[in-house]
């Protein structure tokens, strides 16, 4: 697109606010070619006349050739831009915790081997990714336990367990990358992690439940399935795998 174009871009800009989605609307019109008239909102009265003039409930909203195009999602899709959908399911958050789990366990053994690839670095991916998987749900873990009361069959006959899951969860994944008092974390990681397998299984695969996964916090997208075995399976093979003597 010529540089000569111009848009127009009406957004809040108040001393205590400034839209987010205006920033980006501006951004992705310039780096479309567009000179921007940037028209600032600076109270929350002339904010309310200006959507009342134009009959919109939301600002920003942009201007192209004299047509409304409208906020930024509007203006994304304007330019072929995928837009997020709130409620789509997504592994995203799994992924990004395991890729991160998987690098810190990398780190540490070459910090203390001289080498990637080790059965050091097994033992510390599972280790990290248990002690990160715990943390969106002690973020929050009212509402982890709310999303896990849906599927855990532990946690349905006794509902504290699903306010302890979060904690035993992040306690047997320090201790576990510690490798200190194993007699506790051993059986801890053992007892959830086979009862959350039994549980997910018999959710997904026995009833065939379309529900989200507790894995990362209450507000998760992600689906039950997979990645829940994957989380519950690690747990019981690291807690086996001590418990016969793994080598240091």
């Amino acid at each position: 697109m010529s540089g000569s174009k111009t848009a127009v871009l009406h957004r809040m800009v108040m001393d205590k606010h400034v839209c987010p989605y205006g920033l980006k609307s501006k951004y992705l019109l310039e780096s479309q070619g567009y000179k921007v008239e940037d028209h600032w909102l600076t109270t929350r009265e002339e904010t309310d006349a200006f959507k009342a003039k134009h009959g919109v409930k939301t600002t920003p909203q942009t201007f192209i050739d004299g047509s409304r195009i409208g906020g930024n999602d509007d203006l994304r899709r304007y330019f072929g831009r995928k837009v997020k959908d709130a409620d789509a399911v997504s592994y995203v958050p799994v992924i990004a915790l395991f890729a991160m789990a998987a690098l810190m366990a990398g780190a540490i053994t070459w910090l203390s081997m001289g080498s990637l690839l080790s059965v050091m670095t097994i033992e510390t991916f599972i280790a990290i990714a248990m002690c990160l998987l715990a943390v969106p749900k002690l973020q929050d873990v009212d509402a982890f336990a709310t999303m896990f009361l849906g599927y855990d069959l532990l946690a349905r006959r006794w509902l504290p367990y699903a306010y302890i899951y979060p904690f035993a969860e992040g306690l047997a994944g320090v201790l576990m990358l510690a490798r200190a008092l194993d007699w506790v974390s051993i059986p801890v990681a053992l007892f959830i992690g086979s009862v959350g397998a039994v549980s997910v299984f018999y959710a997904v695969y026995v009833q065939k439940r379309d529900i989200k996964c507790a894995c990362v916090g209450g507000s998760s997208r992600v689906p039950l399935g997979f990645v829940s075995l994957t989380e519950n399976a690690m747990m019981v093979a690291m807690a086996l795998w001590m418990a016969v003597g793994s080598p240091n």
